[in-house]
């Protein structure tokens, strides 16, 4: 091989590598302003739609996709190939003052190359005019009342708080949807206020290059909800730092297998041999109840395995094994079809006559 070959291929090999280290520095930093979260789930579009899918769908379907994306382009302007991200986010709170229990708000955060308000216009068309504008913060929230949780929430106050959702253009290119408090905390921490972690989205981001991944702390959740650190109005000091039940999950691939990959805190490592036994117990039991031998495939490839105070779970899934089931169903149903029964050889059917009435 010549010399320049070799310059041409590290030539690739630099754009390569700067376009990869590019993307991982801008997901953190387009996170990092987000509020804070309970649970957060990413979603990487870009290695879904260009990776993930073309391995595992039928190639007719695939092209049918892009041109409905292509379709989608040209009437309403918007590409979805070009979203770079999709993140969701969970977040509990403390209970009010009279000790009520409050139920979790929510937020889609989609950041890529669009307009956002672009897109918030489509949402007013799609609403009917129901949106109703809100100042905060130097934004605009479009908000909407759901008449029928609404009526709902009359006989269950939990559910007030998903009667209300709303839009708002946190940038240029970015939007999120959801509770509106949850919305209002989201422009703060645009602001500087009130922002994620840098511990909770280094989970999340454990492999930027992940199709999929999520990361949560259930404890602190739980530690909020229930008043371990105060109420609303009377805070009250965590008596306990433990990060137990800290999760981490992703969907990875490689260019044979999709892999999965997970972790759970266990604060020390007995507790991750104990919580191991039990975890390992149920999965046995569930793998005798299943009679699906694809399914079954799947779950032998399964490891859980204590790793000093971490509970982890490892599994590889080829990508063809993936292909054949998706493909499985994906396929149309065959209706099934009604057969007469023809009345068995020798057998005489006889035909009742009705009797003639004379005249």
């Amino acid at each position: 091989m010549n010399k320049r070959v070799h310059q041409f291929l590290a030539f690739i090999a630099l754009v390569l590598l700067t376009a990869v280290t590019a993307a991982s520095q801008t997901v953190p930093n387009s996170l990092s302003s987000l509020p804070e979260a309970d649970t957060l789930v990413y979603i990487n579009p870009q290695r879904i739609l260009n990776d993930a899918l073309p391995k595992v769908m039928p190639e007719k379907q695939v092209a049918d996709m892009r041109e409905h994306f292509t379709q989608m382009k040209q009437q309403a302007g918007i590409d979805p190939t070009k979203i770079d991200y999709i993140v969701i986010a969970n977040r509990f709170k403390k209970p009010t003052a009279d000790l009520n229990f409050q139920p979790g708000e929510f937020m889609i955060v989609i950041g890529g190359d669009f307009s956002a308000e672009s897109l918030i216009t489509l949402a007013r068309m799609g609403t009917g005019g129901k949106l109703r504008d809100e100042a905060y913060g130097g934004k605009t929230l479009s908000l909407m009342t759901i008449d029928e949780i609404a009526k709902m929430a009359e006989q269950n106050p939990m559910l007030k708080s998903f009667s209300q959702v709303g839009i708002v253009a946190l940038n240029a290119n970015t939007i999120a949807a959801g509770s509106p408090d949850y919305l209002r905390a989201a422009v703060d921490a645009g602001a500087g206020n009130g922002r994620i972690s840098a511990e909770a989205l280094n989970s999340l981001l454990r492999d930027p290059s992940a199709l999929v991944s999520i990361a949560g702390s259930p404890w602190k959740a739980f530690a909020k909800s229930f008043g371990l650190l105060g109420t609303e109005t009377t805070p009250r000091a965590a008596r306990c730092e433990s990060k137990m039940g800290d999760f981490y999950g992703a969907l990875t691939m490689d260019a044979t297998n999709f892999k999965l990959r997970g972790a759970m805190n266990a604060d020390n490592p007995d507790t991750a041999k104990i919580i191991n036994n039990l975890i390992s117990g149920l999965v046995q039991q569930a793998m005798g109840a299943i009679k699906d031998p694809s399914a079954q495939a799947l779950m032998k490839g399964f490891s859980i395995t204590p790793q000093d105070d971490e509970i982890v779970l490892q599994a590889d899934f080829p990508q063809q094994m993936v292909a054949d089931l998706v493909r499985q169903h994906m396929m149309p149903q065959q209706q099934p079809t009604t057969m007469t029964t023809p009345p068995k050889p020798g057998i005489k059917v006889r035909v009742k006559r009705r009797a003639r009435r004379k005249p």
